[in-house]
């Protein structure tokens, strides 16, 4: 199964704000966060420019958002369909970013809420909880220790 990416588009919008609500409203209604079309789209359309649609076989499956800086790559959004949850997929897509972050001598951040059981992924990938907020952990991807 190859995993390919393509820049997100304006026309992927109703697929984002399906996908959104499909992965994310569980985890902000147990944060007691916004579940708003409105507040999806704000988080959709935040970095858009850095959004990546993830496909297998030309099926558009998740999304990926990702900003490259010069000693950090964050990691704003990763989301896969549920019909995909659970076959790998967002675990190579990590792997892929700490094997590009490990060459680059790059850390990796994130932010995860604290009802989202990804950030058991996080944990199991190397990341570690460096900062939290009411709502989220911030995690952190340190390979090497930069002098």
């Amino acid at each position: 199964m190859e995993i390919k990416y393509r820049p997100a588009l304006k026309s992927d919008l109703e697929f984002l704000l399906d996908l959104r609500i499909q992965t994310m409203n569980a985890h902000l209604i147990a944060s007691s966060l916004p579940v708003s079309d409105e507040a999806h789209l704000q988080r959709i359309n935040y970095q858009f420019e850095h959004a990546l649609i993830i496909e297998i076989d030309k099926r558009a499956i998740g999304l990926l958002k990702i900003v490259r800086q010069a000693d950090n790559i964050e990691l704003i959004q990763i989301q896969i369909a549920a019909p995909y949850q659970g076959k790998g997929i967002g675990r190579r897509i990590l792997s892929d970013l700490i094997e590009e972050a490990i060459e680059l001598e790059k850390t990796i951040t994130l932010s995860v809420l604290k009802t989202n059981k990804a950030k058991n992924l996080y944990s199991n990938v190397g990341f570690n909880i460096v900062g939290e907020t009411d709502d989220s952990y911030l995690m952190l991807f340190e390979k090497y220790r930069p002098s």
